[in-house]
């Protein structure tokens, strides 16, 4: 296969030529990254996730890379011929997918507003009162279209960070997606707060991601680290997500530590 990037992951470009209809999608994004109630929601899960606990960034920004990424490897993996199953199994169309897709990737954190512990549940009503509305307004889908298109939605929300397995190809791309918010940086807040949790050293270590077309299978994911801290990140947190996943075939990941002064690792493969 060709080495194809994807503009690494980190933006969407709805003039680009992309492996799915992104006719629907291109319609209603618009919408979903404008809607005032969804930008406060946005803003508040940081209050609980960085404020009051201490953890990495969970605001607008991180809602932004995922959304980004998981839009990018669902390109990548329809390139690849990789079957998705959630809207389709639902008798929706092909262009819901991405639909499914950007509506859990921005709304799968809400929960943070009232609980940074179990947050998955509690983003679950959250979502369907926004979804209810949100979906109202499209005139592309009727009344049962716009309750199977909710229901895919809080799946994939739903199956992004607990124990419940994703049982649809959509679902498995906001769980991986989640997990490639890793970069150097992204640990900045609760860093200079003082933390030095592994979390926090452990993504400071990560210089980049990026996302492209494998030579032996749709996705290659490649991890730049500068220092072996962030093997916690690949291995504990990212690895974790892409295992009962549905993508675990689909997908490899690299990472390389490119000053390896520690020699303690100089390359992981997945």
């Amino acid at each position: 296969m060709a080495e194809t990037t994807v503009d690494g992951g980190r933006e969407y470009d709805p003039e680009a030529d992309h492996n799915f209809p992104d006719e629907r999608l291109n319609s209603l994004l618009p919408e979903i990254l404008s809607d005032p109630e969804i930008e406060t929601y946005l803003a508040a899960q940081n209050v609980n996730a960085v404020t009051r606990k201490g953890y990495n960034d969970h605001g607008p920004k991180h809602i932004e890379i995922v959304r980004n990424r998981a839009l990018s490897l669902y390109d990548l993996l329809k390139g690849g011929g990789v079957a998705f199953n959630g809207a389709a199994d639902q008798g929706l169309d092909e262009a819901d997918e991405a639909v499914i897709i950007a509506l859990a990737a921005t709304l799968h954190d809400i929960g943070h507003v009232v609980h940074r512990d179990e947050h998955a549940y509690y983003s679950i009503p959250l979502a369907a009162d926004l979804l209810d509305r949100l979906l109202a307004g499209f005139d592309c889908y009727d009344v049962r279209e716009a309750v199977r298109v909710k229901a895919e939605v809080l799946h994939a929300i739903l199956c992004h960070h607990t124990e419940e397995d994703p049982l649809t190809t959509e679902a498995g791309v906001i769980r991986v997606a989640d997990a490639l918010d890793m970069e150097r940086g992204r640990s900045r807040i609760p860093y200079e707060k003082g933390g030095r949790g592994i979390n926090t050293l452990s993504s400071q270590a990560i210089e980049s991601v990026s996302l492209r077309r494998g030579d032996d299978r749709p996705v290659l994911v490649e991890i730049e680290m500068i220092n072996a801290a962030g093997v916690y990140q690949v291995d504990s947190l990212l690895k974790a997500k892409l295992r009962k996943s549905g993508l675990e075939d689909y997908v490899r990941i690299v990472a390389v530590n490119t000053k390896a002064d520690d020699q303690l690792v100089e390359r992981i493969e997945l």
